[in-house]
């Protein structure tokens, strides 16, 4: 099928560009390149610069390349940045995809796999989560992507789009063979930052908040490869491709690893004994976030591979080693 990922360039959207070709897609890179690398796009794909927004561009590609489905990454993620920026947010991830969703429309492409995130359900009561749990996201971030699984709902009933979204706990790893990895900037996802203070990048690594009603007082993580990840919208894909109708999706391992358990494992993995250092707990940083994978499980038959936390930091520290600069090297 041909394929148009948006923000392909980014991090979990180039492992899937990676997997959909693997699968004998024939795959259409669209990224901006504002926080994506071309350096991270396989040189076989297509790749187009170019804006959301820019609907004269964008539905050129979708006709010249006959798009049939678009797997839809592109979007602003930091929480912290969402709370201070709200406009940029609502701006880059709800109007850019709206954007997205009317020349698709206008261009006769009626299928999605949209990148949504566990920050919908906000700070739940219960773990492990499922998917018609709440939804109460307390960040802007996690309002926007909220927001938009309510237009894929609303563009389905109205005019017959064909979608799956799904929702992912903390993405980590890396390409098996170290050709492509996480690479942000800042970084701010936890087992890069790890990794970056084994390398002696970093000072320190910092753990906020030692006071949760957890083992170790930590808090705990459901921590996901990133090519289950990937697995997973290439399956998501293939149940729209089949008839499928529209789903949503939680995308975890279902097992839960504390801040500190992280860390002691780091420490094993690369042999060296990094300086790790307390401090205060983070404003909405929610004790346990488990999630439960139950349906994806059943109804597509995924199943994560590489999710086991060795293999998760094995595979990043084979990338942090031969890229200490990210994309840059």
């Amino acid at each position: 099928m041909k394929v148009l990922v948006t923000g392909g360039a980014g991090y979990i959207g180039s492992h899937t560009v990676y997997q959909l070709v693997k699968e004998g897609h024939n795959v259409i890179v669209y990224d901006n390149l504002s926080k994506g690398h071309r350096k991270a796009v396989p040189a076989e794909v297509t790749f187009v610069e170019g804006d959301l927004r820019d609907g004269a561009l964008l539905a050129e590609v979708l006709r010249s390349h006959k798009i049939e489905a678009v797997v839809h990454f592109a979007a602003d993620s930091l929480v912290g940045e969402s709370m201070g920026a709200p406009s940029k947010y609502y701006h880059n991830n709800v109007v850019a995809t709206l954007a997205l969703l009317d020349t698709m429309g206008e261009c006769g492409v009626d299928k999605i796999v949209f990148s949504s995130t566990a920050a919908v359900y906000g700070e739940p009561e219960v773990c492990p989560i499922c998917e018609d749990m709440p939804t109460q996201p307390t960040n802007v971030y996690g309002r926007t992507k909220l927001v938009i699984e309510g237009m894929l709902s609303d563009f389905s009933m109205a005019y017959g789009l064909k979608y799956v979204s799904l929702r992912y706990f903390n993405a980590a790893g890396a390409l098996a063979g170290g050709a492509i990895g996480e690479d942000h900037a800042p970084e701010t996802h936890l087992l890069p930052l790890i990794l970056q203070t084994a390398l002696g990048q970093r000072s320190a690594i910092s753990i906020y908040g030692t006071d949760y009603d957890t083992e170790d007082g930590t808090c705990i993580r459901d921590y996901i490869h990133v090519t289950d990840l990937a697995d997973a919208h290439v399956r998501a894909l293939g149940h729209l491709i089949s008839g499928g109708e529209p789903r949503v999706y939680n995308l975890g391992s279902e097992q839960g690893f504390s801040v500190r358990q992280v860390i002691e494992q780091a420490k094993a993995v690369t042999g060296i004994d990094f300086i790790v250092q307390e401090a205060p707990r983070r404003a909405g940083d929610p004790g346990v976030l488990v999630a439960s994978s139950a349906k994806i499980r059943s109804e597509l038959g995924w199943q994560p591979v590489q999710s086991d936390l060795n293999s998760i930091i094995a595979s990043a520290w084979q990338w942090h080693q031969t890229h200490p600069e990210g994309y840059k090297a």
